[in-house]
């Protein structure tokens, strides 16, 4: 069969599938490994609290509401800072974007009270704001669209790797004394300069458009380039599609998408913020111990995010999956007040496996109901909205912990949070109202977002 094809298609098929890799192995590690330090900017403070309240004074309840806070400037310049983006071009941007952000989380070191440390968290969500649709945006630069949702996925699972590493890293990081600072200080310094010097390599390393990579043949220069703007045309040619806010938060099911989501990411945040403290309260643990005990409820979530993931693929039914994940991240939270800080912290490894396997399972529900031409701008609306769970959550402990002394209220709102999402999810559909199969669809690779 192969022998019938034009020699001339067949050399074109060759240096796209080069291509192709060629750019998998030349960017997506680089790529991992920022999504890696990106999230150890975003979530370190969650180890330094208690030296934050010990050393600067600041309360649970400042601690909560400045955590949030970041989440407020990532969404407020999201779509100016995607829009920049497009006019400068990616490499230009995400090398800026890293850049602003390292500095930010170096500052985070020097803090002196709660209004500083207010304004740099804010700051530094400003900062990473663009930094997730970024990378969406350079892989469609460059990458085929059957071949996106396996980069974006290996992308994504540098939160994963950053969710193991970050607790080890930051304990043995606070043990750094010296030249008047804090080992927290050292902690967050070092960690927000990694970010700095590695900006430097990005803007060597990456470059804006295939045309020019010096490590692509002219062949697979070409072969890319056809097939990414064939695919352009053709999409314009099924005619215009409306993307607005607007015009997306009018479809219900979107809005239930971004409820549902919300609801996920709420206990998500929850734990990454407090799971430290709840740790420190186990017993007399050094910083060293904490991170690791804090490594282990990530470890087991992964697990299960992949056995979730097989089981849904195998039996097929998205909702009940979703639902089944939500309830045992609900009795996990649940649990989590019924006893000691051992037995919280038991409990809460049990939710986790609920709530990322929760995270990652939701994806395919709406990637089956949008038109495949909108699925970017409704995913990344559906992640902006969740997103905002990890301003409500980690502010509402805070203000808990500073006027009861405990979270338990808190452990018990994600529990009725999770159950009403898992019935929310059967409310949604997978497919739009009267879909045919000549309906693109969103690409079902993409399995978990930012």
């Amino acid at each position: 069969m192969n022998d019938t094809l034009d020699p001339s298609a067949r050399m074109g098929g060759d240096a796209l599938a080069s291509a192709v890799a060629k750019v998998k192995r030349h960017v997506l590690p680089l790529f991992v490994i920022m999504f890696i330090v990106n999230y150890l900017d975003r979530v370190n403070i969650g180890f330094v609290r208690p030296h934050l309240e010990s050393d600067l004074g600041i309360s649970a309840a400042a601690y909560g509401f400045g955590a949030g806070l970041f989440f407020i400037g990532y969404a407020l310049f999201e779509v100016p800072s995607n829009m920049l983006l497009q006019r400068v071009g990616a490499r230009l941007w995400l090398t800026r974007i890293m850049f602003t952000w390292g500095l930010v989380a170096t500052a985070m070191a020097f803090v002196q009270n709660e209004t500083q440390f207010y304004v740099l968290r804010f700051l530094l969500g400003v900062a990473e704001a663009g930094f997730f649709p970024g990378v969406i945006y350079y892989f469609t630069r460059w990458l085929p669209g059957a071949e996106r949702g396996k980069a974006i996925a290996i992308f994504l699972s540098g939160s994963a790797l950053a969710s193991l590493i970050s607790g080890p890293l930051a304990g043995a990081l606070m043990q750094i004394q010296g030249l008047g600072l804090h080992g927290w200080q050292w902690m967050l310094f070092i960690e927000g300069m990694a970010s700095v010097t590695l900006c430097f390599f990005v803007f060597f390393w990456l470059d804006s458009k295939p045309q020019d990579a010096k490590w692509l043949t002219p062949a697979e220069q070409a072969a890319l380039v056809d097939t990414i703007d064939r695919e352009q045309r053709e999409r314009e040619a099924s005619g215009p599609v409306k993307a607005s806010a607007w015009s997306l938060l009018k479809d219900r099911q979107i809005v239930l998408f971004c409820l549902i989501y919300f609801c996920i990411q709420l206990t998500i945040y929850a734990a990454t913020f407090w799971l430290p403290s709840i740790i420190k309260r186990m017993g007399d643990l050094s910083d060293i111990q904490v991170g690791f005990f804090n490594s282990i409820p990530w470890l087991i979530s992964i697990i299960a995010m992949y056995a979730f993931a097989s089981g849904s693929v195998r039996w097929k039914f998205q909702q009940a999956w979703v639902a089944a994940a939500l309830v045992i991240a609900a009795i996990g939270m649940f649990m989590s007040t019924t006893g000691g800080p051992v037995f919280a912290f038991v409990a809460i490894c049990f939710a986790a496996i609920g709530f990322k396997s929760a995270s990652s399972l939701f994806w395919p529900i709406p990637q089956g109901y949008l038109d495949a031409r909108i699925a970017a701008a409704v995913i990344a609306l559906i992640n902006s909205v969740g997103n905002l769970g990890g301003f409500v959550a980690p502010t509402t402990f805070g203000l808990l912990e500073q006027h009861t002394g405990s979270i338990q209220g808190g452990l018990y709102g994600l529990a009725v949070t999770s159950v009403l999402a898992a019935i929310a999810v059967f409310f949604v559909r997978t497919r739009p109202k009267g879909a045919d199969s000549s309906v693109p669809k969103a690409p079902s690779a993409l399995s978990q977002t930012h």
